[in-house]
């Protein structure tokens, strides 16, 4: 078994990068949200996957589970979360963990002013399964198929 040293990092295989989301391709989440990747296999993670979702005034996602850990924070804006059945009002900084298979959604909690949160999730191959339909994707993936779509 290989040992590392304290000062030696322990995944060394991916580049430094600099995200700006302003610059990224935001793909269609449906019902007025909007999802930027930010770090993802495609910038070399291994480890965890972190990505930005602007929803436009009265916005919402359905109730979903993830197969890890996830930890969102509110960048801007007012929103309802549900997470496993309760409602908690949150905003500007505010931050949630959830953790692996219990439903959750977000909706912005104005009609008419945008809403973003930060998300973060504990591993690179996140998915989300979709309560009512039980239809699970990964979540890089969703993007990969958004741009498929989006170019083709």
């Amino acid at each position: 078994m290989h040992h590392h040293d304290t000062d030696e990092p322990c995944f060394t295989s991916f580049e430094p990068a600099v995200l700006r989301p302003a610059e990224l391709t935001a793909f269609s989440r449906g019902g007025g949200a909007r999802t930027t990747p930010l770090v993802t296999k495609a910038t070399g993670a291994e480890v965890f996957l972190t990505g930005q979702t602007l929803f436009d005034g009265g916005a919402g996602i359905a109730l979903h589970t993830h197969n890890c850990p996830e930890s969102v924070t509110i960048l801007e804006g007012n929103a309802i979360v549900e997470i496993d059945g309760t409602e908690h009002p949150v905003s500007r900084f505010d931050t949630t963990y959830v953790p692996a298979a219990m439903p959750h959604r977000f909706r912005n909690a104005s009609a008419t002013e945008p809403m973003r949160i930060l998300w973060i999730y504990a591993t690179v191959d996140a998915t989300r399964t979709i309560v009512e339909s039980g239809v699970t994707t990964r979540v890089d993936e969703e993007h990969a198929e958004a741009a498929a779509r989006n170019n083709g």
